[in-house]
């Protein structure tokens, strides 16, 4: 009877001691990869060319590069409405363009015509007057702002979420390109103008889970470091609709990063906002 308790008790030591040494042997790398999700993949613009992968679209490549979606489309001959496709490489730097071949112009009578030489001289006088070129080009910049408001106005803008703006729009190099809003997490995050969702997805390094909107074909806005995305790409949404929660994803801070692009440069949210 001792020999056989003696037996039982050896065996039981033996497998707690396999269990122990067990606990080191490393799990399989497939049960570590279950749970990395697109996380381990995010776009990294460097270099001239960015190859595209699944989850990519034209516009989450351009928003990376800071480059306007049309001109990308255009140097990469992409028609709208710009499907792209893994493995295809994108160039990020504008294609130079053939030379035009100019026609050889008939031979101009040489008569003079009355005053134009005087004319002529008189208009180039005035041009090269240092107050006449500021002239033009002030007069060139008001048509671009024109533009630009006139682009805006057609996007009724609301405020993207409720809470205290913690970081404010930097026009630095490495400044701060939008608006940081904090609020609890779980917080709504509404859609700052109707629009089509043109991204939603976690790719895009150091913005976790992004929502970008296409509102026309002059603006963007995006919503980063969400908690939660509630809409899916190509889908129409209006102005005020939830479309996220506020988070951390891939940030220290739980707030929503809002950012406006025109023509893919970060604008001041501030000033289009209500």
């Amino acid at each position: 009877m001792n020999k056989q308790i003696k037996f039982y008790v050896a065996l039981f030591i033996s497998i707690l001691l396999f269990g122990c040494s067990s606990k080191h042997v490393p799990a399989p790398v497939s049960s570590l990869n279950n749970d990395v999700n697109d996380y381990v993949r995010n776009i990294n613009i460097n270099g001239d060319t960015y190859k595209v992968q699944k989850g990519d679209t034209l516009y989450s490549i351009a928003f990376s590069a800071g480059q306007d979606f049309r001109a990308l489309a255009k140097n990469n001959s992409i028609p709208s409405p710009y499907t792209i496709f893994p493995g295809q490489s994108i160039s990020l730097v504008a294609q130079a363009q053939p030379k035009k071949t100019t026609k050889k112009q008939p031979a101009v009578s040489k008569k003079p015509i009355k005053n134009s030489h005087k004319n002529n001289n008189k208009s180039k006088k005035e041009l090269d007057k240092p107050k006449q070129r500021g002239y033009v080009q002030k007069q060139a910049n008001k048509k671009i702002s024109n533009y630009k408001q006139l682009s805006s106005s057609k996007v009724q803008w609301v405020w993207p979420a409720e809470g205290k703006i913690t970081r404010r729009f930097s026009n630095k190099e490495n400044g701060y390109k939008g608006l940081q809003i904090t609020n609890n997490k779980g917080a709504a995050v509404l859609a700052a103008a109707q629009g089509t969702v043109v991204y939603a997805g976690n790719a895009l390094r150091g913005y976790g889970n992004l929502i970008i909107l296409k509102h026309n074909d002059d603006y963007l806005s995006a919503y980063a470091h969400n908690s939660k995305l509630l809409v899916k790409e190509k889908q129409e949404i209006k102005a005020g609709q939830k479309i996220a929660e506020i988070g951390n994803s891939e940030s220290p801070v739980t707030a929503l990063r809002f950012e406006i692009r025109y023509r893919g440069q970060a604008v001041n949210p501030t000033k289009y906002l209500p």
